[in-house]
C-alpha cells in the first residue's frame, strides 16, 4: 500500500506542477485552446496517443473483445496504429492544420461554420460534440474507479470525484500546453508499464507459450459464435477468432472514429510545423503498436481468468471486471505501476475531453450567439469555468453509469464520428460538398445511433461502425444531387493548398534537363 500511494502521490504532483509551469501560455484563447500552434512533433504525437488510449481500452475494450474473440482481438490494436494513427496522420495532420489556420478555425464545429460557410452548422456540431462527449468521459471514469477499486478498496464514488478533481485543476491552470505536456510523462508511462504487465501476467500462467496452449483447449463460447464457424477447434487462439464480421466492427469503429472524433482530429491544428507532421506520424503509429496492440494482446488471455469473481449476481460476465481480475494476481509493485499507467492513459484522455467540450461550448455557442462581443480574457474564464460544468455532468452519469464501459464508448464515437468524420474528411480534399450533404450526415450520424440506444436493433459497437462508413456514403452522393457551394467562396477556402514555399535542397530533388 506505501508503494502504491506514493506512485499516486508523485504522479499527482507532477501533474499540478505542469499545470502551474504551462499557465503562462494559457493566457489567451489561442493558447489555452491550442498552445500558440506551437506544440512540437514528440508532444503532439504522444497527445494524439494518449488522448486516443486509456482505461476504456485497457478496462473496457480489453476485456470485453479479449473475452470474445481471443488472441485475434489484437487486430483491433494493430487497426488503431495503422489506420486510427499512421492513415490518420498521413491523410489529414498537414491538410487539418494548413486549412484550419487559413480559416483561423481553432474548434472542430468552428471549422464547419467557416468551411461551409453556415453558422447554424457551426452552432449544431457544438451541441452534438457537447452532448456525445459526455457519455465518453463517464466511461473513462468508470474503467478507472473499477481499477482504484481493486487495488485500494475505495468506493467508487470517491474515486471518480478525486481524478474529477484533478483533471479539472490542472486543465484549468495550463490548458492545452499542461495537457499535452503531461501527455507526454504519461506516455513514457504507459510504454513501460504495459510491457511489464503482459510480461507478468503470461509469465503467472507459465509463459507465453503455455498461455497460449491453455487458450486453445477453451471451447467455443455458442452464444458468441458464428454459426459457421461453430466446429473449429482452438478458436481463440486462431487468426480471425470466433466471430471475425463482429470483430472487423471493432476495428472499424475503434479505428476510423478517431478520423471524426474533435478532440482527436484537434491535435492537428496546433502542430508547430512540418517536420512535426513528419516526426509525429512515425512517433504516433510506433505508440500505438505497442500501447494498443499490447492492450488487446493482453486481454485476448482473459479466458484464462475464468473465476467467480468476474461474474455478476445474476451469473452475467461482468466485462469490466475481467482485466482488473488478471491484474490481481501481480505483485504490489507491479499492480502499483499499472494503476498509474491506466491513470496515465485515462487522465489525458479526460484533460483531452473537457477541454474539448468547453472550447467548443464557449467559442461555438455562447461566442456566436449571446456575447459576441466577449473579450479574450473573459472568453478563457468563461472555459475554465465549463471545464468545471462538464466535469460535474460527467461524474453525476459516471456515478450511475447505464451499461458497460465498450457501450457507453460506442454510443458516442458513433454519434461523433457518424456525424463528423465524413464532412471533415471530404471538406479537406474536395471543393463540391454541399452544405446539405453536411446536415444530412449530421442528422444520419445522430439519428441512427439514438434510435439504436432505445430499439436496440443492433449492438452499439456495430451501429457505430455503420454510422461512420454510412457517412463516408452519404456525403458524396447528396453532394452529386444537391446545390454546389458558391464557387468563388470555395476556391478561396482551397487558395491555402496552393501557396508557394521556399523548401531547402533536401526536401526536394530538382529535375535535369
Amino acid at each position: 500500500m506505501f508503494v502504491k500511494t506514493l506512485l499516486l502521490i508523485v504522479f499527482f504532483a507532477s501533474m499540478i506542477g505542469v499545470g502551474f509551469y504551462a499557465r503562462r501560455k494559457s493566457t489567451d484563447v489561442n493558447g489555452f485552446v491550442l498552445g500558440g500552434r506551437t506544440v512540437g512533433p514528440w508532444l503532439t504525437a504522444f497527445a494524439y496517443g494518449t488522448s486516443y488510449f486509456s482505461a476504456v481500452v485497457f478496462i473496457g475494450y480489453a476485456g470485453q473483445f479479449g473475452w470474445k474473440y481471443g488472441i485475434s482481438t489484437t487486430w483491433v490494436g494493430l487497426g488503431n496504429a495503422f489506420i486510427g494513427s499512421l492513415l490518420a496522420w498521413v491523410l489529414m495532420g498537414r491538410r487539418t492544420r494548413i486549412m484550419t489556420q487559413h480559416l483561423d478555425a481553432k474548434t472542430m464545429p468552428e471549422y464547419f461554420g467557416k468551411r461551409y460557410d453556415s453558422k447554424a452548422l457551426r452552432i449544431i456540431a457544438s451541441v452534438i460534440a457537447f452532448v456525445f462527449l459526455i457519455p465518453y468521459t463517464a466511461s473513462v471514469y468508470k474503467g478507472l474507479s473499477t481499477l482504484f477499486g481493486l487495488a485500494f478498496s475505495i468506493d467508487y464514488k470517491w474515486c471518480v470525484i478525486v481524478m474529477a478533481f484533478l483533471t479539472a485543476v490542472y486543465v484549468i491552470l495550463g490548458g492545452y500546453m499542461a495537457t499535452a505536456i503531461n501527455d507526454f510523462i504519461q506516455g513514457i508511462i504507459m510504454l513501460g508499464g504495459i510491457i511489464a504487465v503482459i510480461a507478468a501476467v503470461l509469465h503467472g500462467k507459465g509463459g507465453f507459450l503455455a498461455a497460449l496452449n491453455q487458450l486453445s483447449q477453451i471451447p467455443v463460447d455458442p452464444a458468441n459464435t458464428t454459426p459457421a464457424l461453430m466446429g473449429m477447434t482452438g478458436p481463440f487462439t486462431s487468426f480471425f477468432g470466433p466471430d471475425p464480421l463482429n470483430l472487423f466492427g471493432v476495428v472499424v469503429l475503434t479505428s476510423l472514429g478517431t478520423w471524426g472524433l474533435p478532440q482527436m482530429v484537434g491535435k492537428f491544428y496546433a502542430i508547430k510545423s512540418e517536420q512535426a507532421v513528419k516526426t509525429g506520424t512515425v512517433v504516433s503509429t510506433a505508440f500505438a503498436v505497442i500501447i494498443a496492440g499490447g492492450c488487446y494482446f493482453l486481454g485476448g488471455f482473459g479466458r484464462l481468468f475464468d473465476v467467480p469473481a468476474i461474474y455478476g449476481a445474476n451469473g452475467k460476465i461482468l466485462f469490466d471486471n475481467i482485466v482488473p481480475t488478471m491484474l490481481s494476481t501481480l505483485p504490489d509493485v507491479l499492480i502499483g505501476i499499472v494503476i498509474v499507467l491506466v491513470l496515465s492513459a485515462s487522465m489525458s484522455t479526460l484533460s483531452s475531453l473537457v477541454l474539448t467540450s468547453s472550447s467548443t461550448l464557449t467559442l461555438d455557442v455562447i461566442k456566436e450567439t449571446a456575447c459576441k462581443n466577449l473579450e479574450e480574457k473573459k472568453t478563457v474564464l468563461v472555459m475554465r469555468v465549463l471545464v468545471v460544468f462538464f466535469i460535474v455532468i460527467s461524474v453525476v452519469i459516471a456515478l450511475n453509469p447505464p451499461t458497460f464501459i465498450a457501450q457507453l464508448m460506442g454510443i458516442s464515437w458513433g454519434a461523433l464520428a457518424g456525424a463528423f468524420l465524413a464532412p471533415f474528411l471530404y471538406g479537406l480534399f474536395s471543393k463540391k460538398v454541399s452544405k446539405a450533404a453536411v446536415w444530412v450526415c449530421f442528422i444520419y450520424g445522430v439519428g441512427i445511433t439514438v434510435a439504436n440506444i432505445y430499439l436496440k436493433f443492433m449492438n452499439p459497437i456495430n451501429c457505430g461502425a455503420v454510422a461512420m462508413v454510412g457517412g463516408l456514403v452519404l456525403v458524396p452522393l447528396v453532394s452529386l444531387v444537391t446545390p454546389k457551394m458558391q464557387a468563388s467562396f470555395v476556391d478561396k477556402i482551397f487558395t491555402c493548398y496552393d501557396e508557394k514555399v521556399e523548401v531547402e535542397q533536401k526536401m526536394y530533388l530538382k529535375e535535369e534537363n
